[in-house]
Formats: C-alpha cells, sequence, structure tokens
C-alpha cells in the first residue's frame, strides 16, 4: 500500500517529479508508474520511452539522479522509480516538498525555515543575526542571569567573574561575529525587533469568553520570567479574606 516511501501512479506525468522531489527530501521512497489506486499493475504502453526521457527531465529539474528499472507482470511493463534521501535540501522549480505519511507537502513559511535550517545542521534559535553588537545589550538581563544563577546553585560567584560578552561566548551564543537568536532572545532588551510576538501576554477571565483585564510583558526572556512571576502573585491571584 501506499505509504511515506511508496507511491502509485497509473501513468506518468511531469508533476509527480514532486513526489520524487519531497522523497529525497524525506527518507528515499520509490514512485512506480502502471499501478492503480489499488495497486493493482494495469501497465503502460510507452515504458521504454519513459526509461529514458524521466532520469532526464529529473536531473534537470533538480539536478539528482534517480534510479530507473522497468518491470513486467503478467505481460505488463510497469516503472519503478527509486530515489535516495539526500542529505541537502532539494527543490524542484525553487519549490521544496517533502513527504507526510502517503501525501506529498510543499513547504512554506515557519515549515520550510525549519526544514532549511535542519538540513543544515541547525536549530532556529542558533540562527547567526547580522548588525547586532554587543553595546546594544543592556546589562539588566545579565546581572539577572548571574543572580539567578548563583542562586539555583548552577554557578558560583567566581565563575562568573566574567565579562558580559564571554559570558555569552562560554554560552554558545555567539557564532563568529554574530550573536545567535536566542542571545538576543534571552538577553536583549527588545528581542522584538527581531522576533515579532517575543513577549508574554496575560490575562484574567471572568468565564470562558469574558476578558476582564490583561497585561503585556516584553523585554529579554531573563528578565521577563521575574516580571510574569511577580505580576501573577501581586496582581492575578485571588486570596478570599474574611472577618
Amino acid at each position: 500500500m501506499e505509504n511515506k516511501t511508496v507511491e502509485w501512479k497509473e501513468t506518468w506525468r511531469d508533476e509527480y517529479i514532486k513526489t520524487i522531489c519531497a522523497f529525497a527530501n524525506a527518507s528515499g521512497g520509490e514512485l512506480e508508474i502502471g499501478r492503480n489506486d489499488n495497486g493493482e499493475i494495469i501497465g503502460i504502453a510507452n515504458a521504454s520511452k519513459l526509461l529514458v526521457d524521466i532520469p532526464n527531465k529529473i536531473k534537470s529539474a533538480m539536478a539528482i539522479i534517480a534510479d530507473i528499472e522497468m518491470r513486467e507482470s503478467n505481460g505488463k511493463q510497469y516503472i519503478i522509480i527509486s530515489v535516495g534521501a539526500y542529505p541537502f535540501p532539494i527543490s524542484y522549480h525553487g519549490v521544496y516538498y517533502i513527504r507526510s505519511e502517503s501525501t506529498t507537502m510543499e513547504l512554506t513559511g515557519n515549515a520550510l525555515d525549519e526544514f532549511l535550517l535542519r538540513r543544515q545542521g541547525k536549530t532556529w534559535d542558533g540562527v547567526p543575526v547580522p548588525y547586532v553588537k554587543f553595546d546594544d545589550f543592556e546589562s539588566d538581563a545579565f546581572k539577572a542571569f548571574r543572580r539567578n544563577a548563583i542562586g539555583s546553585a548552577r554557578l558560583t560567584a567566581k565563575d562568573l567573574e566574567i565579562t558580559d560578552e564571554m559570558l555569552l561566548k562560554n554560552l554558545r551564543l555567539i557564532e563568529g561575529d554574530y550573536m545567535k537568536r536566542a542571545a538576543l532572545l534571552l538577553f536583549h532588551q527588545d528581542p522584538e525587533n527581531w522576533v515579532p510576538g517575543a513577549y508574554v501576554k496575560i490575562g484574567f477571565f471572568e468565564n470562558a469568553t469574558d476578558l476582564l483585564h490583561q497585561d503585556e510583558i516584553h523585554g529579554s526572556l531573563i528578565t521577563m520570567a521575574d516580571k510574569i512571576e511577580d505580576l501573577v502573585y501581586l496582581k492575578y491571584f485571588k486570596g478570599i479574606i474574611s472577618f
């Protein structure tokens, strides 16, 4: 049956190169031409021509090599196109596809970003961000980090007798001459310049739909944690008092 690595088609269409692309971007797979949706071999009439045309079209469209062979069952010829998983991203006419179960999906938006980063051995928060200087950071977040690190006994005061810039390097938040996105989120006073929506919103609801009041907490994640804790405790927790 069709699955993440197998797909059946009755005849060949050039648009099926998208499926080959998706296989290459996932764990590889086989596209069989000459089977119906039930997996029954119905055969194709132009198998010999396709044996020549399909590899050339795949190579021209995506610069990859796919194995193709012709088989025969009960006098009916069909073709199997096999492609392995590629360690780098493969696109078809500039568009990236991937397999999800038995479906070929086009990657867009955040899903595409994560896919491309993962293939480069990076994560979203590990992406270097240009045009950010260490002088752009304020010291409050670094003070809060030192205070919390010592308070939790994860680090000693002696461990933290280093500059703030060296602290970022020791935390592996600098790559070459660039700050990583995680450094901006954790320590920069205004990370929303690079990551829109990087703030916390807290609301108090009277019921499932009626919002009585709300607050937004902005700033670095390090300082934001303390602000959230204080705000929730002082404003949002309710205590029943009786006399």
